[in-house]
């Protein structure tokens, strides 16, 4: 069996200590700050997946429309579950429908599939929010804290603890809203990548079928 090194083993309590530490002195609002942590973390990991290529525009669907046209595709596109194959089968379900008929069927079905793909990104919106917010919240109850306990009957423990409670809840606020703006902004140019390029294959289909 392997022996675990002394210093590790020191270090790793020590560490795991100092999380105790930062939780234990960032008064409640530390507590709503770590819930918004792992509200981030399962907003990205939901996000992630469902923006993934093989779930809005499959490469071997995109590959075929272009090479072959729609027809080589139709099987594929009843058969996958993605937004272009959703978005095509609209489209086959109208290709007897005059062109305008089948832009507005087609552009109401793609303000749907956009209403999914935006899913979770408000989450993300109102925790950056929030985040810094109730770090202030934590920041201004430790400031107050402090300043309360001033004067000839000062507690150095209690005015510890609130500059603890300040200092905690500002990082924390700003550990949460940093991760989560990066996301955000990650998402959402995801999203408007992905947005541009249905449109433009959708063009190109409904163009080949008049």
């Amino acid at each position: 069996m392997m022996k675990t090194i002394p210093f590790l083993a020191k270090t790793d309590q020590a560490l795991m200590g100092s999380m105790v530490s930062f939780f234990s002195n960032g008064g409640p609002f530390i507590w709503l700050l770590l819930i918004c942590s792992l509200v981030v973390i399962a907003a990205t990991v939901y996000k992630w997946l469902t923006l993934q290529s093989s779930r809005i525009i499959p490469k071997e669907m995109e590959r075929a429309l272009a090479k072959e046209g729609l027809a080589s595709c139709l099987s594929s596109a009843q058969r996958k579950r993605s937004t272009l194959a959703r978005l095509i089968c609209t489209v086959v379900a109208h290709q007897d429908s005059s062109i305008v008929e089948a832009e507005k069927a087609v552009e109401a079905e793609a303000k749907e599939e956009m209403i999914q793909l935006n899913a979770g990104i408000s989450v993300l919106e109102v925790i950056i929010t929030i985040a810094p917010l109730l770090g202030l919240l934590g920041t201004a109850t430790g400031l107050v804290s402090v300043f309360s306990n001033l004067g000839e009957n000062a507690d150095p423990a209690t005015i510890a603890k609130g500059i603890a409670m300040a200092l905690n809840t500002t990082i924390a606020g700003l550990a949460v809203a940093v991760p989560a703006v990066i996301a955000h902004s990650y998402f959402s140019r995801r999203i408007e990548t992905v947005a541009a390029r249905l449109e433009s294959i959708l063009g190109m289909v409904l163009r080949s079928q008049r």
